[in-house]
């Protein structure tokens, strides 16, 4: 399973890479990173298109072709890329993600970016990972993180410097997700732990894969009887591998008033 998107291992501290020249919004721009003169990645800007406009602020996509000049895979990056007008002004920033990129191969990608005025030039900005253990209460859930899976926990993941969405599930448990702060002062060696809920229904694990999550019904020697959504499936014992019953609790309801009229007597 894959991690989140993690930066080349010789980027320690966060390098900035200035743009290789400055041209127009409808040219391509080139950019080597992490320097001019070693560069380890070739990156090549399409010609910026606006797809809309929002709040007055042009909204632009460009196609991004990385070439990766050196003998070493690049593993998956990502980047803040700023985006800059004619005169040098920021304007604009967007998150480039790259897939691997093995030894002198090339990958695509794209960006997307508002900005108020029309984009020149870029600048990449690369920061370093840091290190944190992933814990889930209880251990052994699977986790993802961006949207990646990411493992089962106890496991360190390296995060880059920014906001990360991870999501945990495990077998007997509602799943569940956090927001995760990764901020530049962050030190390395720290923990994040997530803490699953309790299953508010029975979860039947079949032998294909699938998770039924419901109300068991009864059990037999033959047949597991499962409601669904307000609706009784039947289930041959064969087809089940797992069943895991909820806790439930019964209150026992007092027996109704006689609320029929009495007469009274003088």
């Amino acid at each position: 399973m894959r991690g989140p998107f993690v930066n080349i291992a010789s980027v320690i501290a966060i390098a900035l890479c200035a743009m290789s020249a400055i041209a127009q919004s409808d040219s391509p721009i080139t950019v080597l990173w992490p320097t001019q003169d070693q560069p380890t990645l070739k990156l090549t800007f399409d010609k910026f298109v606006q797809s809309g406009l929002v709040n007055g602020q042009g909204i632009y996509v460009s196609d991004v072709t990385a070439q990766n000049g050196s003998a070493q895979g690049m593993p998956r990056s990502m980047f803040t890329v700023f985006i800059s007008d004619k005169n040098g002004v920021r304007i604009g920033r967007a998150i480039l993600k790259m897939a691997e990129i093995p030894a002198y191969r090339t990958q695509k990608s794209q960006i997307q970016f508002s900005a108020a005025g029309t984009p020149a030039a870029v600048a990449l900005l690369a920061g370093k990972t840091i290190p944190l253990r992933v814990l889930s209460v209880p251990p052994g859930a699977a986790f993802k993180v961006d949207g990646e899976d990411a493992g089962v926990a106890p496991k360190v993941i390296d995060f880059t410097i920014g906001t990360h969405a991870l999501e945990f599930s495990k077998a007997g448990y509602a799943t569940g997700s956090m927001q995760l702060d990764v901020g530049a002062d962050e030190l390395p060696g720290g923990s994040v732990s997530f803490e699953l809920g309790g299953l508010s229904q029975d979860s039947i694990e079949l032998r294909d894969g699938t998770t039924l999550l419901g109300d068991v019904i009864s059990v037999s020697l033959t047949d597991v009887l499962v409601r669904v959504d307000g609706k009784d499936q039947k289930l041959t014992r064969n087809q089940v591998k797992k069943i895991t019953l909820v806790e439930r609790e019964f209150s026992e309801n007092p027996a109704p008033k006689d609320t029929t009229p009495t007469k009274k007597t003088p």
